[in-house]
C-alpha cells in the first residue's frame, strides 16, 4: 500500500502501522496524534472538518482526538477504533486528500510528546514461562522453580497507575527497607539492585459493568492497542516484601510507556499459536482461540545492546489475562492497561531483565565502554525498541521505550 507522502515503502511507520499519541506544539494544547513516516498528523481537525462521511462519520472522532488523552477515543469501542483506521488509510493513501492533510502534518522533531492515555488502572502480568523459572531459581532455590499455579492462571499483581510516565522521563531511584539473607535486620536506605524488566502493555478500551465478565473470544473487542513497557524494579525490596503478598514498593516507583500506541490491527501479520498450554490444559474459560504476537524486542543500557527477547515465546496471551483480569466481575475503565511481564527466552542473550542476565549480580555485563554492570547505576540510559512483521513484508515499529537513573532523594 502506497502514500502519497514521500516516504520509503518500506519505512517502519508507514501506512500499515498508524501509530496514536498524544502531542502538543509551542502552544502547549495536548490532543492525539497519528504518526505517519517521521511526521504526526493532527487528526482532529481533518476529522472535523470532513463532515458525516465516511463508515459511520468521523465528527465523533474530532471530539474524541482534540482532548489531552485516548480515553475519549478508547470509549468509543473497536467499531469506531476500526472505522477510524480506515478513514486515516484513506486519507493517507488517496491522493485527493493531500491538500486537506498537509498542512495538519508537523515534522516529528517539532513536537513536544505526552503520555498517550489517562491510565486508570494497571496490572502486571507474568506470563514468560522461562521468566518465572529463571526468578524462581534465584529467588527460591529450594523450591520448584514455578509455583504450582503458574501453568493454571496468568498470575499478577495490581501496580500503581499514578506512577506510569512516558517515555524519556527520569526515573528517581527509589528508597526502601532491605534485607539480604546474611544480615540480621533490616536497613533503609536507596536501592542497589535496580532492574529494568522488558515488556509489552496492552491498552484497553470499552468500560465494562462492575460484576460482568469478559470472555476469551470478546477480549479483542476490548484490546485496543500494544505500547512498550519497562517495569523498573527495586530487586532488593522486592525480594524484602514480596511475601506473602507480592510486589508493592519494589515496583511501584515507576513504570516507562513508550509515547505511540500501536493498534492491535497494525499487528494482524504477527499473530502467532500459543506455545501450547496441554499440560496441563487450561480451565475452560482460558481456552480457546487465543493468539500470541511475533513481536522482537532489543534492550540497550548506554549505547550496549544487552538483550534481544522474542515475545512469540509466551505462555499466556493477552486475551486470556483480560479475560482472567475479569473473570471474578472486576470492571474495566476505558485507559485501563497491563503489561505482559517480563519478556525472556531459554537463551541467555533473550533474558529481558537484569536479574537474569546477570543471574542476580553474579555474571556482570560488560559494556562497550569497558564498563561492567550488576544491576544499574546512577546515570545509566535504557533504551528499549521492537517490531513486527507487517502486510507486504514491512516491518511495524513499535516506537521505544527510554529512561535515564537519577540519583535517590
Amino acid at each position: 500500500m502506497s502514500t502519497w507522502l514521500d516516504l520509503p515503502a518500506d519505512h517502519p511507520f508507514g501506512v500499515h502501522n498508524l501509530p496514536y499519541g498524544v502531542f502538543s506544539l509551542d502552544t502547549g494544547r495536548r490532543r492525539v496524534g497519528v504518526r505517519i513516516g517521521d511526521l504526526v498528523l493532527d487528526a482532529g481537525p481533518v476529522a472535523a472538518g470532513d463532515g458525516d462521511r465516511g463508515a459511520g462519520g468521523v465528527s465523533h472522532l474530532a471530539t474524541a482526538w482534540q482532548t489531552p488523552s485516548l480515553n475519549a477515543f478508547l470509549s468509543l469501542g473497536r467499531p469506531a477504533w476500526t472505522a477510524a483506521r480506515a478513514w486515516l488509510t484513506e486519507l493517507l493513501t488517496d491522493e485527493r486528500h493531500r491538500a486537506t492533510v498537509e498542512p495538519h502534518l508537523h515534522p516529528l522533531g517539532d513536537v513536544t510528546l505526552h503520555l498517550p492515555l489517562a491510565v486508570a488502572d494497571y496490572v502486571d502480568f507474568y506470563a514468560s514461562e522461562d521468566h518465572a523459572s529463571n526468578v524462581g531459581q534465584i529467588f527460591r532455590p529450594d523450591n520448584a522453580a514455578l509455583p504450582p499455579n503458574w501453568k493454571h492462571l496468568p498470575i499478577g499483581y495490581h501496580g500503581r497507575s499514578g506512577t506510569v510516565v512516558v517515555s524519556g522521563t527520569d526515573v528517581v531511584r527509589p528508597s526502601g527497607q532491605r534485607k539480604a539473607p546474611t544480615d540480621p535486620t533490616p536497613s533503609f536506605g536507596p536501592s542497589i539492585r535496580l532492574d529494568i524488566e522488558a515488556e509489552l502493555g496492552y491498552v484497553v478500551g470499552g468500560a465494562t459493568e462492575l460484576g460482568s465478565r469478559v470472555p476469551l473470544d470478546e477480549a479483542e473487542d476490548h484490546l485496543f492497542g500494544v505500547v512498550l513497557l519497562n517495569d523498573w524494579s527495586a530487586r532488593d525490596i522486592q525480594a524484602w516484601e514480596y511475601v506473602p503478598l507480592g510486589p508493592f514498593l519494589g515496583k511501584s516507583f515507576a513504570t516507562s510507556i513508550s509515547a505511540w500506541v500501536t493498534p492491535l490491527e497494525a499487528l494482524r501479520e504477527a499473530r502467532v499459536p500459543l506455545p501450547g498450554q496441554s499440560d496441563p490444559p487450561v480451565l475452560p474459560y482460558l481456552a480457546g482461540d487465543a493468539a500470541g504476537f511475533d513481536i522482537h524486542l532489543e534492550v540497550a543500557l548506554n549505547g550496549t545492546v544487552v538483550s534481544r527477547p522474542e515475545y512469540a515465546g509466551m505462555y499466556w496471551a493477552p486475551a486470556q489475562m483480560l479475560a482472567h483480569l475479569t473473570v471474578n466481575g472486576a470492571s474495566l475503565r476505558d485507559g485501563d492497561l497491563f503489561g505482559s511481564g517480563t519478556i525472556s527466552g531459554p537463551a541467555k542473550d533473550s533474558r529481558g531483565s537484569l536479574l537474569e542476565l546477570t543471574w542476580n549480580g553474579t555474571e556482570p555485563l560488560t559494556l562497550e565502554d569497558g564498563s561492567t554492570r550488576g544491576f544499574l547505576e546512577d546515570g545509566d540510559s535504557v533504551t528499549m525498541t521492537a517490531w513486527a512483521p507487517g502486510p507486504e513484508g514491512c516491518r511495524i515499529a513499535l516506537g521505544e521505550v527510554t529512561g535515564t537513573i537519577r540519583p535517590a532523594r
